[in-house]
């Protein structure tokens, strides 16, 4: 019996690079089809990146693109999602059934085809891309790649040791 190999979704935060930029970023790791995560996929400072127009210059490069914001989004427009001082209710966002459906849908295509998670945010360490759909995505059977802007891979175990790391180096020593 042959093992399958283990499928790589790769995330990548669009910043304000240039549309060329980014889809170079894309080529390099042979990316077939961006997954957009925004929950509003427009932007007034960065115009070459809102849907329609990204759309249509990842066409012209033979990339797909795909918008899955309304269930992948980590920005929910219904209040029920939102704490009392605005902030977002994480657990709550990632318990609705479409939210589920659309990462399993998302894990079986990743099997076929080369994805990137795209969102708005550079850093993958403040971006949603980690912190609301990482975690379900791993515990799919999936490896998480963070494309940063400068074409640096950074895997999610490294992105967690370094969380571990950072929090270490916060404790006190209780002897002190």
């Amino acid at each position: 019996m042959q093992s399958r190999k283990r499928a790589t979704l790769y995330t990548l935060g669009h910043s304000r690079h240039s549309v060329d930029a980014f889809i170079e970023l894309l080529k390099q790791k042979h990316i077939e089809r961006v997954i957009d995560v925004r929950g509003q996929p427009y932007s007034r400072h960065n115009p070459q990146f809102n849907r329609e127009r990204l759309s249509g210059s990842l066409k012209a490069e033979g990339i797909g693109y795909t918008w899955s914001g309304k269930y992948l989004s980590g920005r929910p427009r219904e209040e029920r999602f939102c704490g009392p001082r605005g902030e977002i209710l994480w657990d709550r966002l990632g318990e609705r059934p479409e939210f589920h459906t659309a990462l399993d849908l998302l894990a079986a295509k990743a099997q076929s085809f080369r994805l990137a998670l795209v969102c708005a945010e550079e850093d993958p360490m403040r971006c949603h891309r980690r912190f609301l759909l990482t975690p379900p995505l791993m515990q799919r059977g999936l490896e998480i790649l963070h494309l940063r802007g400068d074409g640096r891979m950074e895997p999610e175990s490294a992105l967690l040791e370094r969380e571990v790391s950072a929090d270490a180096c916060g404790q006190r020593d209780l002897f002190e």
